[in-house]
């Protein structure tokens, strides 16, 4: 076993003890909450590796990195999930490899995604991203659709054509009522996923939680946590 993998087996193992350990102090069973491993800034042979080890999902943030990567890993049993701040000029690439978009938040990135996945002939499922740092209306500073904003966004996602609404996602707000209280974010994005549900039942992915508050996302109900550092490393600073 190179070092490498090795490196990547030991990080992975200590994850899934976290993960397990949250889920049991939750009460609930570890395979309610699935891994996404965030690959970005490291190679494929990385991602190789993580299929060998038994990850199925991996996500990226950005589309010039993630496209030939995800090429190069074709022939992988995974699911690819975009959850960076998506442009609408690279929406044709990111539907030809993405199986969901974690970070759908406007109305013309909605139908964007839904005449590219109509044209490949795939279907492409979605999560509203949620700023809790952008009171009922407003955006957030790392993208997202305020609280308020979320029911007609989930509707046009849910009759667009090519498109499935999967659910919500959010990331821990830097600033605002949330700021440094990860829980409470976590369990307001749970309030909001429930009250989803009640219009779109099969709404049922919360996307919540990363290398330093997992245990608070497992805890508030998240389904998905996505681990990049904990699993891969810190990453080198990008130039």
């Amino acid at each position: 076993m190179t070092d490498r993998r090795e490196q990547i087996a030991g990080n992975l193992a200590r994850v899934e003890e976290r993960i397990a350990a949250a889920c049991a102090a939750a009460g609930r069973p570890r395979q309610e909450v699935t891994l996404i491993v965030v690959t970005k800034t490291y190679p494929a042979a990385d991602v190789r590796v993580l299929s060998e080890l038994g990850v199925r999902h991996v996500a990226e943030n950005r589309d010039q990195e993630a496209a030939p990567k995800a090429a190069e890993c074709a022939d992988l049993p995974l699911s690819w999930h975009f959850v960076g701040q998506l442009q609408t000029n690279k929406v044709r690439s990111v539907v030809g490899y993405a199986d969901v978009v974690q970070s759908v938040d406007r109305s013309r990135l909605v139908t964007a995604l839904s005449k590219e996945a109509v044209r490949a002939g795939r279907e492409v499922g979605c999560l509203i991203q949620v700023a809790l740092d952008a009171g009922e209306s407003g955006r957030g500073e790392r993208g997202g659709v305020g609280p308020g904003g979320i029911e007609e966004l989930a509707d046009l996602v849910a009759r667009s054509e090519g498109l499935r609404l999967d659910g919500l996602m959010t990331v821990a707000p830097l600033t605002g009522e949330y700021a440094g209280r990860q829980q409470a974010a976590f369990e307001r994005l749970m309030d909001l996923s429930t009250s989803l549900r009640a219009s779109h039942p099969t709404a049922t992915m919360v996307s919540a939680g990363m290398s330093a508050d997992l245990e608070q996302a497992v805890a508030a109900g998240a389904t998905h946590v996505r681990v990049g550092t904990a699993v891969l490393g810190v990453r080198p600073r990008l130039g």
